[in-house]
């Protein structure tokens, strides 16, 4: 008798929602608490969140029962669109690829920073999705007009890095400005191995301590504006401490010299971090 009567009421419900009794999202309400009731009385101790992801996939099957004829028109055209765009990208001219890829990456910048203000995760990842894009379709046209020297690849990823810098401070999001400087030590790193060679035992740290050094220097000026910022910097500084040794073992071998210097660069810079603890918490706190 309980069911025939939720039946009956769900029914009624759904009746509203048609003919604009209520508005939609008491609609939508309703029929969740109903069946809400009727999940937990079936499985009783069933884990919220698959509770939850059934619901979700209700109301959205809800939602494409009542969409209308135009949104289903401007579904199914955005996806042809999107799949005639991949089909026939190749054959556009590259003024055209380079204009679509830009497109799609506004496009999911634009959605990321949307959906971010009601869902942080999923505006990352729209976000990331967009970063991706940029170097994805740019290595992807590089190749695909045969553009291979190592300067194209150098000026792309250089291109990134600002870019990435750049978004990550204007939207907040350390991650984009972590790996902004992360690229952006790889296009240096590419630099002094095309333009100079083999490096004695001591060069890199010659090529490597003083930009760790300004990095640090920055962290201290920038932690009164930005901590998340000098934040972000303080941390680089920590990986250009490290850097002579990872450049090193592209070109020297001399594995016991390059262990001998990393226990010294970790002994060096735990005691830095011990003895100037109480300024570095400042920065980045």
């Amino acid at each position: 008798m309980n069911e025939e009567r939720r039946q009956i009421i769900v029914k009624e419900i759904e009746h509203w929602s048609r003919s604009k009794l209520l508005p939609d999202q008491y609609c939508d309400f309703l029929l969740n608490l109903y069946a809400d009731q009727e999940q937990r009385e079936q499985d009783g101790k069933k884990p919220r969140a698959r509770r939850e992801s059934s619901y979700a996939v209700a109301k959205a099957l809800m939602a494409a029962q009542r969409a209308s004829g135009k949104y289903w028109l401007l579904t199914f055209g955005f996806f042809t669109l999107i799949s005639f765009v991949v089909l026939y990208f190749n054959a556009f001219h590259p003024l055209l690829q380079i204009a679509v890829s830009l497109l799609g990456v506004s496009g999911l910048m634009w959605a990321g920073s949307r959906i971010r203000r009601r869902n942080e995760a999923g505006g990352l990842a729209l976000s990331g999705a967009a970063m991706l894009l940029l170097l994805g379709s740019g290595l992807y046209m590089l190749e695909l007009h045969e553009l291979t020297e190592w300067g194209w690849k150098t000026a792309l990823l250089a291109f990134c890095a600002i870019f990435w810098i750049i978004y990550g401070i204007a939207a907040r999001i350390q991650t984009f400005h972590f790996c902004g400087w992360i690229a952006a030590v790889l296009v240096y790193a590419w630099l002094l191995s095309s333009f100079l060679g083999t490096p004695s035992w001591y060069e890199p740290q010659l090529y490597w301590l003083p930009i760790a050094g300004i990095f640090g220097w920055a962290s201290w000026f920038i932690h009164r504006l930005s901590k998340p910022v000098s934040a972000v910097l303080f941390a680089m500084c920590a990986v250009l401490w490290f850097m002579p040794e990872l450049y090193a073992m592209l070109f020297i071998d001399e594995p016991i010299l390059l262990q001998i210097q990393l226990l010294l660069k970790i002994a060096i810079g735990g005691g830095l971090l011990f003895s100037l603890r109480k300024q570095w918490i400042v920065w980045v706190a």
